[in-house]
């Protein structure tokens, strides 16, 4: 009584010691994972767990977003993660997304992966259309995703239709042009044939470097409204605080760069902006919900930080990062120069051995030549010569005929015919003789020319074969020896199992080999300033190309604004420098008016 008593205590301590325990869903932009929590996590605990999952060091960009009441919220680090208005169900849904935008991807963005999930979320707010992107730029994204993809053209490997399933255009720009599938995956082809050699970073930094300036990149809208009951809109991004118009997404009407404010607050559903210069006025506006309040203070915060954050040195963990990076990418580049030029070697040894396979076809089909003109020159002489001989026995038998003709003649002189009738008979008959005897004699001077003729015809012949014989000889002699004796390279005998990788391999970097890399860094950049005039030359070409398949009745608001800005020469950067150019109180007023 007394054992089973002591072990049913000990179960029931083991059982308390045991935590409790909740399911999570993880939703990146390409992955879904799944992850067993206790109870007491907080969001930090969850976060740091699910950035250690992905190899992710770059944390401060990414948060987990969740949806309560159709608002957008983000997990805090510093609350548990039950204590969050989730949905109670198992397994609890986050997903792991940017939160805030680098000001200068190329710069900021060090890890392969940490560009790779931006490149993956921008990409899919340029198709849902959460950022504008003109029909042209869309043309040159989706080049540079299909790069990220396929990796370089191929023109056997992708053949036409091969992009016929995948999602590259807004709708919106497909709409609007009288265009098949196959007309936009020919223009999207000839960009993507042109990036060759980029590898899948390069080609997705590519992208973000385009998308960037993009107006509405890493803006989050707020409907708000101003002291008079104005409805605008308020756009947080990593440059500061900006004031839209509703129905003008692309240009704002005020700015508020992060160095000009001072503090950030609210009070239920009143916001509180202070200026850094104490002397100007606070402004205020109104939101939707406090919890819409809540999410653009968070926002705020954090692109406040990393605002200043950027202007200052960096830490020594980034500078890690950064060391790690450009070594990383050394190490890439080198190893994709090694593969190039192991590539080339191969190309060239194909070549080589394509050229000696074509040369010695090429030797058969004139040995072949050779050796079939032998047999006719053969043939011709045998002919030439059987002809001769019986040429030569006709002429003899027409000389024997043509003595015997005048052996007749001299005897029909000899005979005496006594009657004038006789007489003239046979006078008749010497003249028909005569004749006959010409003829002959003429024939046989004839046929003794043609056997002449032949004779050297003979000769000819002969000579010919005997030329035949010489060439047929030489080209023999030639197939023989060529192998040696040619400048070309001769290929490995296991040239279709050419191995492209080494048993071995080293990278020590030097300062030899980095002065190398440095210059052809710099080469780099020279070649990337030609390539953007070449690209930007492109666009404008492919704007004037569809231009005339456009239908005008479809434009939405955004592509008409867009047009103006364009014809006007304004972009995102210039229009927020010449907005900041006004005085900070000149803008608050103007806000205060609108």
């Amino acid at each position: 009584m007394a054992g089973a008593i002591a072990s049913r205590m000990s179960f029931s301590s083991l059982k308390r010691k045991q935590p409790k325990t909740f399911t999570v869903r993880i939703m990146t932009m390409d992955a879904e994972m799944e992850f067993s929590c206790e109870v007491k996590w907080k969001g930090k605990d969850l976060f740091d767990l699910v950035c250690r999952t992905l190899g992710l060091r770059e944390t401060w960009f990414f948060g987990l977003q969740y949806t309560i009441k159709d608002t957008v919220a983000w997990l805090k680090m510093d609350k548990k993660v039950l204590d969050h208005d989730v949905p109670t169900e198992e397994p609890v849904t986050f997903h792991f997304l940017a939160k805030f935008y680098p000001e200068n991807a190329e710069e900021e963005l060090v890890q392969e992966i940490t560009q790779h999930l931006f490149f993956l979320q921008v990409k899919k707010q340029i198709l849902d259309e959460k950022i504008y992107c003109p029909p042209e730029a869309s043309v040159l994204l989706a080049s540079y995703a299909v790069q990220a993809k396929y990796g370089d053209y191929d023109p056997t490997v992708h053949q036409r239709g091969f992009l016929a399933q995948e999602e590259l255009l807004p709708k919106r720009v497909i709409n609007l042009y009288q265009m098949t599938p196959e007309m936009w995956e020919e223009r999207i082809t000839a960009w993507y044939a042109e990036h060759r050699g980029r590898a899948r970073d390069e080609a997705e930094m590519e992208y973000l470097k385009i998308a960037q300036d993009l107006e509405m990149y890493g803006v989050n809208y707020f409907a708000i409204r101003n002291k008079k009951g104005t409805e605008l809109l308020l756009g947080v991004d990593a440059l500061g605080l900006h004031i839209y118009d509703p129905e003008n997404r692309l240009t704002p009407k005020i700015s508020f760069p992060w160095n000009e404010i001072r503090n950030i607050s609210y009070s239920d559903k009143e916001f509180t902006i202070k200026p850094l210069d104490k002397k100007i006025d606070v402004f205020k506006f109104n939101s939707s919900k406090l919890r819409v309040n809540k999410l653009i203070l968070q926002l705020c915060i954090g692109n406040h930080d990393l605002f200043m954050r950027r202007r200052k040195a960096d830490s020594l963990e980034v500078q890690q990062m950064k060391a790690q990076a450009r070594e990383e990418k050394a190490r890439k580049q080198m190893e994709r120069q090694r593969l190039a030029r192991e590539k080339q070697m191969r190309e060239e040894a194909e070549r080589t051995r394509d050229e000696l396979e074509r040369r010695l076809l090429q030797l058969k089909e004139e040995a072949t030549m050779a050796n079939e003109a032998l047999m006719r020159s053969e043939e011709t002489a045998d002919l030439l010569a059987e002809k001769a001989q019986i040429t030569e026995e006709e002429a003899k038998l027409l000389a024997q005929k043509a003595a015997e003709a005048e052996q007749e003649m001299q005897r029909i002189k000899a005979t005496a015919i006594r009657t004038e009738e006789e007489k003239r008979l046979m006078e008749q008959k010497v003249v028909e003789a005569e004749m006959l005897a010409l003829k002959m004699a003429e024939e046989s001077e004839r046929r003794a020319k043609e056997a002449d003729q032949l004779k050297q015809d003979l000769q000819e012949a002969r000579e010919s074969e005997r030329r035949a014989k010489q060439k047929l000889l030489e080209i023999t002699s030639k197939s023989s020896y060529m192998p040696m004796n040619s400048g070309m390279t001769v290929l490995p005998a296991d040239l279709p199992s050419f191995n492209l990788i080494s048993e071995s391999l080293s990278f020590d970097f030097k300062d030899t080999d980095m002065k190398r890399l440095s210059m052809e860094i710099e080469k780099e950049k020279v070649e990337y300033m030609e390539k953007s005039k070449h690209l930007q030359e492109q666009l404008n070409e492919l704007k004037t190309e569809i231009e005339a398949l456009k239908l005008k009745e479809r434009e939405t608001a955004l592509d008409i604004l867009h047009n103006e800005n364009a014809d006007r020469g304004n972009s995102k950067h210039n229009t927020i420098k010449k907005l900041t150019l006004q005085s900070t109180k000149s803008r608050v007023a103007f806000f205060e008016e609108l």
